[in-house]
């Protein structure tokens, strides 16, 4: 056999086995107005009520985020900006976006195989979501559903969406970037409110889940 024919056979070998551990992200706004999805890695999309999103993403992805942006303008090239969740003022985004933003959070095929996933207030909270497998027999799906934005405290309110506590005082306290840090008055009003969210940086214990490698993944805003 030529060796372009044992190359050839390789690299079809090596597409299966990537399309076979990658997973499908079905990303929906059932939101009763217009958002801007944005995924890192996976870009951007503007998502009218109703439509949806298929992204794949590779195995072995780590520090992955999906969020919805609102209020967003956009020129022909792609540039502009959003009140909420803005990734440098890019329709395809690059990098995370700005607080306020709720967070669908996941690493993939890691240790013993496994996906770890989660929704997280740690940034703010812009848009209610879903986070939720879909495939491989995995059902424990999170759902942070509560009308954060109306009972946003006072100190934390801002356009269209709920700041986290570090975006405003900055503090160590609030940020958790030395040391130990615990729940604040602040934090548990995310956390009494959608319990199986993040509500802090170090909140791992109860906000953190788990499907087999390979699992494919719905994000629903407004579900």
């Amino acid at each position: 056999m030529s060796s372009f024919k044992i190359s050839s056979y390789f690299l079809v070998a090596l597409c299966l086995i990537t399309s076979t551990h990658a997973a499908l992200f079905d990303i929906r706004n059932n939101c009763p107005s217009t958002v801007w999805a944005a995924a890192v890695p996976g870009g951007g999309m503007q998502l009218n009520s109703g439509q949806s999103w298929s992204l794949n993403v590779n195995a072995g992805t780590t520090g992955a985020r999906i969020w919805a942006r609102t209020g967003c303008q956009f020129d022909g090239a792609g540039r502009g900006r959003c009140t909420t969740g803005d990734c440098g003022g890019l329709l395809q985004c690059q990098a995370y976006g700005s607080p306020p933003n709720t967070l669908a959070e996941y690493a993939l095929n890691q240790f013993n195989n496994l996906d770890f996933f989660d929704i997280s207030l740690v940034d703010g909270f812009n848009v209610p979501m879903e986070f939720s497998p879909t495939s491989g027999g995995c059902t424990r799906g999170i759902t942070c559903n509560a009308p954060i934005n109306e009972q946003c405290p006072s100190q934390l309110r801002t356009q269209d969406g709920c700041n986290n506590p570090c975006t405003v005082y900055k503090t160590n306290e609030y940020c958790c970037n030395t040391g130990s840090c615990g729940p604040t008055p602040l934090s548990m009003f995310f956390k009494d409110r959608c319990p199986d969210a993040y509500s802090y940086p170090k909140d791992d214990q109860t906000s953190t889940f788990t499907c087999p490698g390979g699992t494919n993944y719905k994000v629903v805003f407004c579900p």
